[in-house]
């Protein structure tokens, strides 16, 4: 028996990330009133470099769910922003690694404060216990397609 208590219509508005739509617009927006000029999608490849600065391409592919296209042209972007540089690998020079330019390191706090700002206005009035219910059923529906 499914386990679907959606109305007809709201199943796909749930599926396709409608919130995460909503709070990816008003992180864009947050960075425009704040003057920094980097678009949600360049943002996300900071982040993971923030997080494991040298990581390959490839890495950059499966921590932000994107293809190989998207990625070398966010690259190419932040490189031309001189955010981040390529390196080839020692080990084998077909593999480019990504590193962070001390310019991208300088915009680090001032996102992540940004990106925490919107964060709180999304989750307005809703509870710890709501947002572990949610983190949990995410993770399940993750979990069961991956």
């Amino acid at each position: 028996m499914p386990n679907n208590q959606f109305k007809k219509g709201e199943l796909y508005s749930f599926i396709t990330g409608k919130a995460s739509t909503a709070i990816a617009r008003r992180l864009q927006k947050n960075f425009k009133q704040a003057n920094i000029d980097i678009t949600i999608e360049q943002w996300s490849v900071l982040y993971h470099l923030w997080k494991e600065d040298g990581m390959s391409q490839q890495q950059l592919c499966d921590a932000t769910f994107r293809d190989k296209p998207s990625i070398t042209r966010l690259v190419d972007n932040l490189e031309k922003l001189k955010l981040v540089k390529r390196v080839a690998s020692k080990d084998d020079r077909r593999i480019n690694l990504i590193y962070l330019t001390k310019e991208a390191e300088v915009l680090q706090e001032q996102t992540i404060d940004v990106a925490t700002q919107t964060l709180n206005e999304a989750l307005e009035g809703v509870t710890h216990g709501q947002i572990e219910i949610a983190k949990e059923v995410l993770q399940k529906v993750y979990d069961n397609l991956k």
